[in-house]
């Protein structure tokens, strides 16, 4: 072989180590970065991830942090631009992170819950009974990204032939599921729309007066939630951490601790095809950009 055709192949080999390299990033790093959306406070989304978090340092062998984000955005941008490495999407949230990433971002698992996710709408005005009697009154969506919040309730008023934006006095964005039921609660609108999972956790620590807030529609399954990471975490990684949320059992403590916390009764697997009609009522009402 001549010097000139060995340096050739010298420098061939170091491009391609050198591509190698940026390429196995992901594999060397020793901190899984984890976020949700703030759907809740981040006082709460800190205290539910806490255990999660450590289960999946033993299960996986990396350092699992929770960064919590400023908004619903910002779990999207955070994936999408590598800050992240998974995110606890709502089914509207994954679905414009996959748009915006030309479908490199991928669900992993969802709450057998999240299979037929609902929405509940809720007042303290003995007037309104049905989504039609919010003709000319004050109402909040939760977050414009919230699936369960905004999209799938806004679904749901179209169908009945009410347009939030023309029919209603004024419509408001409470920016969190908890925050909507306060504003009901407090008068600040007649009436508001929020996760039903929420909903029935305040009820359940009596953080709310059923005798004053009430549901008085829910809206029919759709599938929601999940736990998604970008395309190019390996394979390896990946099944790791699918296969640690399949792994969690409510006969044991210490995953009923995390599945209570996380309000499932267990994990299943899902896929990108799960949200198709997500995908399409977002684009129906305007909200995909």
């Amino acid at each position: 072989m001549s010097k000139f055709s060995r340096r050739q192949v010298i420098g061939s080999l170091f491009a391609t180590s050198m591509l190698f390299a940026a390429g196995s990033s992901f594999a060397q790093q020793q901190v899984l970065r984890v976020s949700a959306i703030p759907d809740e406070a981040p006082t709460e989304l800190q205290r539910k991830f806490k255990p999660l978090g450590a289960y999946l340092e033993k299960k996986t062998g990396m350092k699992v942090e929770f960064t919590p984000v400023t908004d619903y955005a910002a779990s999207v941008e955070g994936l999408i631009n590598h800050k992240l490495d998974m995110v606890w999407f709502g089914g509207f949230t994954f679905v414009q992170a996959k748009v915006r990433s030309k479908d490199q971002i991928i669900p992993l698992v969802q709450r057998e819950e999240d299979e037929k996710f609902k929405s509940v709408f809720i007042t303290t005005s003995p007037s309104i009974n049905k989504l039609e009697d919010l003709k000319g009154k004050t109402f909040t969506f939760g977050s414009e990204s919230s699936t369960s919040g905004h999209l799938m309730p806004r679904y749901y008023l179209l169908a009945a032939k009410l347009n939030p934006d023309t029919d209603m006095k004024r419509i408001a964005f409470s920016g969190a599921h908890d925050a909507t039921v306060a504003a009901v609660a407090g008068g600040k609108v007649d009436a508001g729309a929020l996760n039903i999972s929420v909903w029935e956790k305040l009820v359940s620590q009596n953080k709310v007066d059923t005798k004053q807030v009430r549901v008085f529609y829910t809206t029919p399954g759709y599938f929601d939630y999940n736990w998604s990471v970008r395309a190019d975490m390996p394979a390896e990684l990946r099944k790791k951490i699918t296969d640690a949320f399949l792994a969690l059992n409510a006969n044991d403590p210490a995953d009923k601790e995390i599945l209570e916390l996380q309000r499932a009764t267990r994990f299943i697997p899902t896929k990108a095809e799960n949200y198709k009609s997500i995908e399409g009522a977002a684009q129906n009402a305007g909200l995909l950009k």
